[in-house]
């Protein structure tokens, strides 16, 4: 039989491992949310960052099924299941500590990754469906025009118009093709960047928090192995 000591512990781990789970389905809905509401935008950022909310989605769902193991282990007083959740836990505490670290260095070289794929997608503009359509839509969403300005299309439309999307609004009795006059005058890249940055703080926030709940519970579940560990040697 437990001790009121023993006892306590074991339910505040088990309770711990509850917040766990959440913090892991936490992730896998911000990994998802930012992957449906700005998957659009790919096209603009490299490759290997646009992987950030899958692999979020991923990290989520492995923290909510090795909660499993520390529930299970916490209830049933099971030493071998709440040392694997334990290993199991601090392996991902790392991958997330990694993460981030890997992300904070990355976000320091954002602007002239997306400067670059601006340019390519610009380039082939008239080549690829696909940039196409997804200028159209940033232009359109963001209220923008070229990576900088209406000027970035120059080299594009020689003849000085412009994709339909740079123009909002025209009048027509001054003109009937988009051109530099009646175009929106900020470019899409400060623009794009500027929202990248307010969702980049927003998941600093979430991953900091989750961080601090998974420690906590990863020393409770040390402590309960010990316990356990005492109590099974006394027998």
């Amino acid at each position: 039989m437990a001790s009121g000591g023993l006892t306590c512990v074991k339910y505040i781990t088990f309770f711990c491992n509850l917040l766990f789970a959440l913090t892991g389905l936490l992730i896998l809905m911000v990994g998802a949310m930012v992957q449906l509401n700005y998957a659009h935008y790919s096209n603009f950022v490299s490759d290997h960052i646009w992987t950030a909310p899958i692999i979020l989605m991923v990290v989520g769902a492995a923290v909510a099924f090795i909660c499993f193991l520390g529930c299970c282990g916490a209830l049933k007083e099971n030493s071998c299941m709440i040392l694997s959740f334990a290993i199991l836990a601090v392996i991902i505490f790392l991958l997330e500590i990694g993460l981030g670290i890997a992300g904070y260095i990355k976000h320091s070289g954002l602007p002239q990754l997306m400067e670059t794929q601006f340019n390519t997608t610009m380039k082939h503009y008239k080549e690829r469906d696909d940039y196409r359509d997804a200028w159209t839509l940033l232009q359109t969403e963001l209220d923008c025009c070229g990576t900088n300005g209406p000027n970035d299309w120059d080299t594009i439309f020689p003849n000085k118009t412009l994709p339909p999307a740079c123009c909002q609004i025209i009048n027509l009795s001054e003109a009937k093709e988009c051109t530099t006059l009646h175009a929106v005058q900020q470019g899409c890249l400060q623009k794009l960047l500027h929202i990248l940055d307010s969702k980049t703080l927003i998941l600093a926030g979430v991953v900091l928090a989750v961080a601090g709940i998974q420690l906590l519970t990863i020393l409770f579940a040390c402590c309960l192995y010990r316990s356990f560990r005492r109590s099974y040697d006394h027998v």
